[in-house]
């Protein structure tokens, strides 16, 4: 572990040299790189001086503790001594968790997507409740939500809706929630009180920069059109709706919020990015062997990752076996509790696969 901690002292310090160095400062684009990359690992440098300073600082009070003879400054001594001891531990533990390995999206917008899926009418009722429920959840953080694109159904909720959440670490918090959603509970429309069961599913995907994934111009089919409301009556006889296709991996958005055709490329275009970026790691993330998978689950779409009992006022996450009663609660966006458990979770799996390296 600590040959580890040097090997990261050692790139802060070249880090710092390079930041200085006139070249790199007249090149924005290494600057940024460079600056991101020692703002990343500052944390952990300043623990690692720390625990170096008290490991000198132990060695030079059990000199003293050996060679004290007077009892009352020996025992002084002696509880100076465990007092170090025990901040020599505590700093330990906290630099094995600083070098657990860090999703390099954590800090990333969140583009998420939510489709009504088996249960008709009332699995898109769900889907609209998952999206208040997400909102509520962002609003609570000081997040903004953004909707890109959504297709209301006429009993209410969304066949579709797409929304990015812009804010520091969305993407961290919500990217457990990928996977299928299920709602037991009795429909408005059910007229004998029989519980139904409908699904949702939630895709949740970090908004990905032109320097994360490359996208070749030639490589887009761009198709304009109009765009069109309920029943295809046209809405808008401005060609301004906008279907693209990633021709080599076949990924397609269309995009007909807004009203210029601009606007809905752009919109359009960070929809593509983003989901051409998750279908090649979705691709990589096959080829890792499956007994090192995540404890809160592979982030499979068709995972069964969670269920929202509305009779017993229960939330069930099948991931790690958490039950909450407070439905209730969850559903007005209060997920600290569900959220705060998935990620000790995960960093808890990731401890133990590293402690199994060191």
């Amino acid at each position: 572990m600590f040959d580890r901690l040097q090997a990261v002292e050692d790139r802060y310090e070249r880090l710092t040299e390079l930041l200085s160095d006139p070249d790199i400062v007249n090149d924005s684009k290494k600057l940024r790189e460079y600056s991101k990359e020692q703002s990343d690992i500052q944390e952990t440098v300043d623990a690692y001086r720390e625990y170096k300073n008290v490991k000198e600082q132990l060695a030079d009070t059990r000199e003293m503790l050996d060679s004290e003879k007077d009892p009352d400054m020996h025992e002084m001594v002696k509880e100076e001594f465990n007092l170090l001891k025990e901040q020599q531990e505590e700093l330990e533990e906290r630099l094995r968790i600083l070098l657990i390995p860090k999703d390099p999206n954590d800090n990333k917008n969140v583009i998420m997507e939510i489709r009504g899926a088996a249960g008709g009418d009332e699995a898109n009722i769900f889907a609209g409740d998952l999206f208040r429920m997400y909102s509520r959840y962002a609003e609570t953080q000081g997040w903004k939500i953004d909707v890109m694109e959504a297709t209301p159904n006429p009993m209410g909720g969304y066949k579709e809706v797409i929304f990015m959440i812009n804010g520091q670490g969305a993407y961290s918090k919500f990217k457990f929630e990928n996977g299928a959603h299920r709602v037991q509970r009795v429909p408005a429309t059910e007229s004998q009180g029989r519980i139904h069961t409908s699904t949702a599913t939630v895709a949740c995907l970090p908004e990905v920069e032109e320097v994360d994934v490359e996208i070749h111009e030639k490589d887009i089919r761009v198709d304009t059109f109009a765009s069109s409301g309920a029943g295809g009556q046209s809405v808008n006889t401005t060609m301004s709706a906008v279907r693209m296709t990633h021709l080599p991996t076949g990924v397609v958005v269309s995009m007909q919020d807004e009203r210029s055709q601009i606007k809905n490329r752009e919109k359009a275009m960070k929809i593509l990015r983003a989901r051409v970026a998750d279908m090649y790691l979705q691709e990589a993330q096959k080829e890792i062997d499956a007994t090192r998978k995540s404890a809160v689950g592979s982030g499979d779409r068709s995972e069964r990752i969670r269920t929202y009992n509305y009779p017993q006022n229960r939330v069930t996450d099948h991931r790690i076996g958490l039950t909450i009663q407070k439905l209730d609660q969850i559903v007005e966006g209060r997920l600290d509790e569900i959220i705060d458990t998935l990620i000790l979770e995960e960093q808890a799996s990731k401890l133990e696969r590293l402690n199994d390296d060191l």
